[in-house]
C-alpha cells in the first residue's frame, strides 16, 4: 500500500487530489456534537494543502436514500473543517454536477473544497457494479490523484471507496496508515496478556469477532446488552433484558470453546436493573436496583453492569499489555447507567497497556464522559471496520489501495 508521503515526495503542486474522508459526524440539527472524525483526517488534508495540492474532500453522512436530503448535508462538516484548518473551505452543493465541477475548477493551489454527501447519489452504495462504476467514473473526472483516508468506510464496497481508486493513482492517507498499524498490533504483533472488552446491544453483531478472538485473546470481558444472551446461556433468567434466543446455542458453543482453549470469558456478576428504559432526552433520574447477575427480577431489564463487575473487570485489565475495547457496557447516554462504561474507560486510562478504543459508540462514550483522548493508545474512527478487520475479513477499501 503506497502512502501519502510517497505522493508528497513526487510533488502535488497544482494537482487535484481527491481525499475520501469520513466526515460522518453526529449532528443535532446543524450542530456537530462530536467532531472527532473531522479532526482525525485534518492532518492529511492540511499536509496536502500545504504542499500546494487542490484538495477535494468527499464523504458520506448518515443513510440518505440515494437522493439529496438537507438533514444529511455535509455543509456543517465543511464549515468545521475550515475552522480546524484555519482557512476557507469551499462547498459544492452536489457530488458530480455543475456545482462540484465549478467548485473544483475554481480551486487554486493549496485550497480545499468539500463536495456534498456522496450518498445523495444512488451510485455510491449501489450493489450493481455498472451503476457504481458509472458514478466512480464521474468522480474520477474531478481529480488527478486519489487519497483513501476514510477508515470508517473501508469495509463498504462503495463507489468512492472501492471503485474510484482503480480509476486514479492512489495512496493511503495518514489516518488509514495509522489505523492499519494499530490493528496489526491487535492481530499479528500482540503483546500479552491481551484483554478484549466487548459491549454493545446485540450479541449477533459480535459473534464473528468473538470467534476469531477465541484463538488470540487471553481474556474476553462481556458487557452491554449482549451480556444477557450469555447469562441466559448459562441458565440464568434475565427478566425483560435484551435477549437473542436464536443465538443461545452459538454462545454456549463459544463458552465451551473458551474453556477448552484456556481463554477467560468473563461475564457480569451484578447488574443495574429497572422496569423502565431510561429517558435519554430529559435524563430524569432513573429508578433501578442492583442485583446479582443470576437474580434479575422477571419484570426488570439490565441496563448497566454493577459495582462488583466494574471492580472485577478493572482487575482483569490491570496487568494487561494490550487492551481492545468495543461497545459500551450499559446505557451510557444516561448518567445513572454510565458507571460501567466509565469504569472501563478509567481502567484503560490507568493501565500501562497499549489501549485501543474501537470506534463507534465506544469512542463517543469516551468523549461524552469527558476523558482525555490522549490518555488512550488509540481511538479508532471506525468501529465496524475495526471489527471486520479483527474478524479476518478482507476490507474492500483497503484491498483497493493495495492494488
Amino acid at each position: 500500500m503506497k502512502t501519502i508521503d510517497e505522493l508528497l515526495a513526487d510533488g502535488v503542486t497544482g494537482k487535484r487530489v481527491f481525499v475520501r474522508a469520513d466526515l460522518n459526524v453526529p449532528l443535532a440539527g446543524d450542530t456537530i456534537t462530536d467532531d472527532g472524525r473531522i479532526r482525525a483526517v485534518q492532518p492529511t488534508i492540511a499536509k496536502l494543502a500545504e504542499a500546494g495540492a487542490r484538495v477535494i474532500v468527499a464523504s458520506h453522512l448518515g443513510r440518505p436514500k440515494g437522493a439529496p436530503d438537507p438533514a444529511f448535508s455535509l455543509a456543517p462538516a465543511a464549515k468545521r473543517l475550515g475552522e480546524l484548518l484555519g482557512a476557507d473551505v469551499a462547498f459544492a452543493t452536489d457530488t458530480v454536477g455543475s456545482s462540484a465541477k465549478e467548485t473544483v475548477a475554481a480551486l487554486a493551489d493549496g485550497q480545499v473544497a468539500v463536495i456534498e454527501n456522496l450518498r445523495f447519489n444512488a451510485g455510491e452504495t449501489s450493489k450493481d457494479d455498472a451503476e457504481r462504476g458509472a458514478f466512480a467514473d464521474q468522480l474520477a473526472e474531478l481529480a488527478d490523484v486519489y487519497v483513501g483516508d476514510g477508515f470508517g468506510a473501508v469495509h463498504r464496497k462503495h463507489a468512492s471507496v472501492f471503485d474510484l481508486p482503480a480509476r486514479l493513482p492512489h495512496v493511503a492517507g495518514y489516518l488509514i496508515a495509522t489505523e492499519v498499524g494499530v490493528l496489526k498490533k491487535l492481530t499479528a504483533e500482540v503483546k500479552r496478556p491481551y484483554v478484549v472488552v466487548l459491549g454493545g446491544a446485540k450479541v449477533s453483531d459480535k459473534l464473528a469477532v468473538i470467534d476469531q478472538l477465541l484463538g488470540k485473546a487471553d481474556r474476553i470481558l462481556i458487557g452491554g446488552g449482549m451480556a444477557y444472551t450469555f447469562l441466559y446461556a448459562k441458565g440464568h433468567e434475565v427478566g425483560i433484558s435484551l435477549l437473542q434466543k436464536d443465538q443461545v446455542d452459538v454462545v454456549k458453543e463459544y463458552m465451551a470453546r473458551a474453556e477448552k482453549l484456556g481463554v477467560e470469558l468473563v461475564l457480569p456478576v451484578d447488574i443495574l436493573a429497572s422496569a423502565d428504559f431510561p429517558d435519554l432526552k430529559g435524563k430524569t433520574p432513573a429508578e433501578f436496583v442492583t442485583v446479582d447477575a443470576d437474580k434479575i427480577p422477571a419484570d426488570k431489564e439490565g441496563l448497566d453492569i454493577g459495582p462488583k463487575t466494574r471492580d472485577l473487570y478493572a482487575s482483569k485489565i490491570a496487568d494487561a499489555e494490550t487492551v481492545f475495547w468495543n461497545g459500551p457496557l450499559g446505557v451510557f447516554e444516561h448518567p445513572d447507567y454510565a458507571g460501567g462504561t466509565r469504569a472501563i474507560a478509567q481502567a484503560l486510562v490507568d493501565s500501562s497497556a497499549f489501549t485501543v478504543v474501537g470506534g463507534g459508540d465506544s469512542a463517543a462514550a469516551v468523549r461524552t464522559l469527558g476523558f482525555d483522548e490522549n490518555a488512550f493508545g488509540h481511538i479508532s474512527t471506525g468501529g465496524g471496520a475495526s471489527l471486520e478487520y479483527l474478524e479476518g475479513k478482507t476490507l474492500p477499501g483497503l484491498a483497493a489501495l493495495e492494488v
